[in-house]
């Protein structure tokens, strides 16, 4: 009777061990799952942070760039120059992204021989992703500005055209999954000559850049 109770308890006990050894083995396999979907999961985010839902800099681009206002008059003996000319530009923004581009008052001002002779904002607005804007801008010529370098300025007006230059900030921000945030500054450098007798743009080089 006694041995029978013995093999009775090592039954028991093999049992149980047996059972622990299962639970185990499952235990490691469940374990082993999740780690493996953790993987996984890191590389899809991985993958995803690297391409989809990487912040792209919005571009911009000078799409038109119109002269409107009177030729420029210059009297002698006394020198004097009388010029009124508005620049009328459009400017495409390209959102590159798969998310929505907020982009707050952005500026541009009109440069002539390295010196300001002009200035004008934008309102703030919202880009959709993967989509573009165009954002209107007029600048209006500063006469006293212009007088900073009257030699340079005489001698472009005997010479038919002004040679001048925009610069263009947008400052804004890209937000994905609703706390993924970049903040970034496209910025539209534009280089033109404006002709005096027919007021046309008769070149212009645009560079887009961003500033982070």
């Amino acid at each position: 009777m006694q041995k029978k109770d013995q093999n009775s308890t090592a039954a028991e006990n093999d049992r149980r061990t047996a059972l622990k050894a299962r639970r185990r083995r499952c235990l490691i396999a469940v374990g082993a799952t999740i780690i493996v979907l953790i993987m996984v999961l890191f590389v899809v985010i991985l993958v995803l942070a690297l391409t989809v839902f990487k912040p792209k800099e919005p571009k911009t681009e000078l799409l038109s760039a119109a002269v409107n206002g009177v030729s420029p008059r210059l009297s002698f003996p006394v020198i004097r120059i009388e010029l009124n000319v508005t620049l009328d530009l459009k400017i495409l923004v390209r959102n590159r992204n798969y998310a929505s581009f907020r982009h707050g008052g952005g500026k541009s001002v009109l440069l002539y021989r390295e010196h300001q002779v002009g200035e004008a904002d934008f309102f703030p607005g919202n880009i959709p992703a993967r989509g573009s804007a165009t954002l209107p801008c007029r600048l209006t010529i500063e006469v006293d500005e212009l007088g900073s370098d009257l030699g340079g300025l005489i001698s472009d007006v005997l010479a038919g055209e002004l040679a001048m230059e925009t610069r263009t900030r947008i400052p804004g921000r890209v937000t994905f999954l609703g706390f993924i945030k970049k903040h970034v500054v496209a910025v539209s450098v534009c280089q033109f000559t404006v002709g005096l007798t027919d007021l046309k743009v008769r070149s212009q080089v645009c560079k887009s850049k961003t500033e982070k």
